[in-house]
């Protein structure tokens, strides 16, 4: 995971010089992200297939840049689909998200998706009644939510206990027995997804072999014959200590050697990352507008907010940013600035929740210089609530690929 910090800040200094007001912009770097994701498929083992889940950044330079390098695209409603073929007429999708809507499952049939996850039995029952309207057969895997024993937990768990995702194991039995009723929906196999935000290399290993060990009772207790496994995403990026990323060379190595002793031989295993591509590939730039001191609490109030960029508000964090000093001040008046203090970064907005960082020691930070938050290529500016207050929408652009 490579962050070219020189390449990045002369891309935005230069666009600062060329501004006429505060700058607010997102930056991109495709160089990067070519690089880490070529990386990433290069090292998964024979057998295993990795896909993008749009849903972290879908913006079209973002996934043209992926396309030649990824298994294909997951989405996760009609309108990620819809984005998705308008571009890539060919690449494989899957779609996979609860609450899908009868015109999404049908579009999913239309298009040629390459398997839908299927959340529940009544969405099964839905799948094929749309399936024999249309005299195309379904692919199909059952998003299982299963118990696992000793599961580590990370910040923000989507199964093992009761959630609105995917189908508990015990009602495994029932889906079962009625599609063997149904031949118009294939049952390829079985998708998890149960957590998000790991940082454990070793822990990721453990859920991994957890999945591959059901299965395979699965397949035996059921005689089921399936090709594939998809293990869902849930690899995190470490915003509060960024020095100590997933280690991805640690997790490829084990998962050659689970694979092998897996019991499940010329079945697959798929992948669905988004936040562990993209991330890392973008960054959130905000001017400093003012300096504030309030009740011993010092404040740099910069042009934006988590109105562009909600990831640390989404996430709980205080994130981590990058001071780019800026020499030019256009005003007659000494110019504001702090130095060897702690600071909390805000924005524009009218609420006590528009908090970016806090509690951060400066060396020096001025009105007009530029603050830089890495790690914004993903769950950043597509989960922020753009409109409120109506303020302007961030510049942005992409260093191109090489």
């Amino acid at each position: 995971m490579e962050l070219r910090l020189a390449e990045v800040f002369a891309s935005i200094r230069a666009a600062q010089a060329e501004a006429d007001e505060p700058l607010c912009a997102y930056v991109y770097d495709l160089v990067a992200l070519h690089r880490h994701a070529a990386r990433l498929v290069s090292t998964l083992p024979e057998g295993c297939e990795l896909f993008y889940a749009i849903k972290a950044n879908s913006d079209l330079p973002i996934l043209q840049t992926l396309e030649p390098l990824v298994d294909g695209f997951e989405v996760s409603s009609g309108g990620e689909l819809a984005w998705v073929r308008e571009h890539f007429t060919d690449v494989p999708v899957i779609f996979s998200g609860p609450g899908k809507l009868d015109r999404e499952l049908s579009a999913a049939i239309e298009q040629n998706v390459n398997c839908l996850h299927v959340e529940s039995l009544n969405e099964l029952r839905r799948l094929a009644e749309i399936a024999s309207q249309t005299g195309k057969a379904a692919a199909v895997l059952l998003r299982i939510n299963l118990a696992v024993d000793n599961l580590a937990e990370t910040s923000l768990m989507m199964g093992g206990k009761p959630t609105p995702f995917g189908i508990p194991a015990q009602q495994l039995q029932e889906c079962l027995r009625w599609l063997r009723a149904h031949p118009e929906i294939r049952l390829r196999g079985f998708h998890f997804h149960l957590l998000s935000h790991q940082l454990d290399a070793q822990a990721h290993l453990q859920l991994v072999a957890a999945y591959l060990s059901q299965v395979r009772r699965w397949c035996d207790e059921y005689a089921l014959k399936i090709d594939h496994i998809n293990v869902g995403g849930g690899i995190g990026i470490n915003y509060r200590q960024p020095e100590q990323q997933f280690d991805w060379t640690t997790f490829s190595a084990g998962l050659t050697a689970l694979l092998k002793n897996s019991g499940l031989p010329g079945i697959g295993v798929r992948f669905e990352l988004g936040r562990y591509i993209t991330a890392a590939c973008g960054y959130y730039v905000m001017q400093v507008i003012d300096i504030k001191r309030s009740y011993g609490t010092n404040f740099l109030v910069g042009r934006g907010g988590s109105h562009h960029f909600r990831t640390p508000y989404a996430q709980g964090h205080s994130h981590p940013f990058h001071v780019l000093p800026i020499n030019a001040w256009p005003y007659p008046f000494p110019r504001p600035e702090i130095s060897n203090e702690s600071v909390n970064i805000v924005g524009q907005l009218c609420t006590p929740k528009d908090l970016l960082a806090f509690d951060v020691p400066v060396k020096t930070a001025r009105c007009g210089d530029l603050l830089v938050f890495p790690y914004a290529g993903a769950y950043a500016w597509h989960i922020s609530h753009h409109d409120f207050l109506r303020h302007p929408h961030p510049t942005q652009w992409y260093l191109p690929a090489e």
